[in-house]
């Protein structure tokens, strides 16, 4: 088959997300279907002070397998492919001269030279950057997250100078990506903008706040260590792969390579054009962490919600993000509390499930329908913020709470604590989209994303426990799509990014909020969820 598409001239192009553990390929037509895909892990360094690091090589050389996998499994020929783009965690990767990488913890190992964007070292660092009050911060919800690379560039510079000052280049890890793969030093502007105060609106980096935050060194060079040439997603860079990039990747020197994106926007991209026009829509990605992305045509300013950021995901449109630090590995840390979970988890992967999927099975037919599982969860609340609220309080001190938990230690439990854990997502996601709505950027539904958001009762709680609906796309893999959409763009098979976003997309499933006693049990549960929060605020305060 793929060599007749060949002989007729099917062209390809290859999507590659970098998440927090692995690298993943997908090979996709011009109409947006995915013909191949491959995977490969990669190692996550922990250590005490909130330190999570990886090796920026070992990440290189996961997306080259899963590359040349994907190409063999679809047994694609090099020269069918029109280009390639890539997204990946917002990661701090920081290399010395002709690349070398750099030991950025004290581990003094050098090969693991990225901060991973759940490292929380800088807090204090981002502390003493939000007490400044710097007008930029407005276009980060008023307060910058340690999450984001200027409070971990502080971090370095204060505890790593030799580090610092040995540094040729900081990347975000999409912009290491393109860099490896065509010695191209541009940017992206989703990347500097949305995670590095970069003011797309205006094309220009702000020397005022370097200077006020203590990295003022940074602007003193011109910017030349963090991107001295910023270029929208989509945009073709250099000549394309070098012959080394292209070697390794089992591709031809040459094939364009776009500008990528964050990960989650490679999501948002591969959704939010489904139906059209993507104002007012959310784009939400539920993996790991969760990412909220709304597009408007003008700026809107929400308190605790970052942004807005111009041209950062939907080209000439403004984008407000926000999300959860953590969602699907909250609702693992949750399950692995459960005196049951062991068994219940060898259960599943017996039967070559996630026991989040086994538990998902188990909740829906002991319920009647998707929306009455929400029972199950009677009496039992949480707030999930293991690792703080990213949205709309931007307070990375906030966290998990769990009110109502017996002494149970069955099956029925386990269920509940699953059931309970997946609408506590829901009521923060709500609590994100009044927030927007309040400040004028509101929404009439969430296009969804993600491999924790794949499952059908997932789905149809979150809908239930926001009142919006949720739309699930055709493609399996969003997230690999929307950088594959850039790659097309790359490519020369569409014109533009919007042009791909409604060229390559279509909605699969609409999944509607209940409505009567259901919908009233959700908004008693939400106020609950508001109530622990405030109270563990206090407390805190106290």
């Amino acid at each position: 088959m793929n060599a007749d598409n060949l002989n007729a001239g099917t062209r390809y192009v290859i999507g590659v997300d970098v998440g927090t553990g692995s690298a993943r390929a997908g090979i996709f037509d011009a109409a947006g279907n995915m013909v191949a895909s491959a995977k490969r892990d990669f190692a996550l360094y922990r250590e005490s002070g909130a330190i999570v690091e990886q090796s920026s090589g070992e990440i290189w050389r996961a997306v080259c397998h899963s590359v040349t996998e994907a190409l063999a499994q679809g047994a694609i020929a090099p020269e069918a492919v029109a280009g390639i783009s890539f997204d990946a965690t917002c990661s701090l990767v920081v290399l010395g001269e002709g690349g070398a990488s750099l030991p950025v913890g004290p581990s003094e190992q050098a090969e693991r030279d990225v901060i991973v964007w759940m490292d929380h070292r800088a807090l204090g660092q981002a502390e003493r950057i939000n007490a400044t009050g710097h007008a930029v911060l407005k276009f980060v919800g008023g307060r910058i997250s340690p999450e984001m690379e200027t409070p971990k560039l502080l971090w370095l510079l204060e505890n790593r100078p030799q580090v610092f000052d040995a540094a040729w280049q900081f990347f975000d890890l999409t912009d290491f990506l393109t860099w490896r793969a065509t010695d191209d030093l541009s940017r992206s502007t989703c990347t500097v903008t949305c995670k590095w105060t970069y003011l797309a609106h205006e094309k220009r980096w702000d020397a005022s706040y370097f200077q006020t935050v203590g990295l003022g060194v940074l602007a003193d060079e011109g910017f030349a260590r963090i991107g001295q040439r910023v270029v929208e997603p989509g945009t073709r860079l250099g000549s394309g792969l070098t012959a080394k990039a292209a070697a390794e990747l089992g591709l031809v020197a040459g094939t364009p390579v776009a500008a990528g994106v964050i990960d989650a926007h490679a999501g948002g991209i591969g959704t939010v054009g489904a139906e059209g026009e993507p104002e007012r829509c959310l784009a939400y990605v539920f993996g790991t962490s969760s990412c909220t992305m709304t597009t408007t045509a003008q700026p809107v300013f929400v308190p605790g919600v970052w942004g807005p950021y111009f041209s950062a995901m939907v080209p000439q449109a403004w984008l407000n993000e926000g999300g959860q630090s953590v969602a699907g590995a909250a609702i693992e840390r949750l399950l692995a509390m459960h005196p049951a979970a062991p068994e219940y988890q060898g259960r599943a992967q017996e039967a070559g499930q996630s026991l989040p999927t086994l538990l998902a099975g188990l909740a829906a037919p002991s319920s009647g329908t998707l929306s009455d599982a929400a029972k199950l969860a009677d009496g039992l609340h949480i707030v999930p913020e293991f690792l703080g609220n990213r949205a709309p309080f931007a307070d990375p001190h906030a966290r998990a709470v769990i009110a109502g938990l017996g002494m149970d230690t069955g099956l029925d439990s386990l269920v509940a604590l699953y059931v309970a854990g997946v609408c506590s997502i829901g009521y923060g996601l709500r609590q994100i989209i009044e927030a927007q709505a309040q400040a004028g950027a509101p929404i009439e539904r969430v296009m969804i994303s993600g491999g924790a958001g794949r499952l059908d009762l997932v789905r149809q709680l979150l809908a239930d426990a926001t009142g919006a609906a949720v739309l699930a796309t055709q493609a399996e893999e969003p997230v690999l799509l929307g950088a594959a959409m850039l790659g097309a763009v790359a490519g020369g098979l569409f014109d533009d990014v919007r042009s791909a976003m409604s060229g390559m997309t279509r909605v699969k499933q609409t999944y509607l909020p209940a409505q009567g006693e259901l919908a009233a049990l959700h908004g008693a549960r939400y106020r609950a969820f508001r109530q622990l929060q405030s109270v563990a605020r206090e407390i805190r305060q106290d």
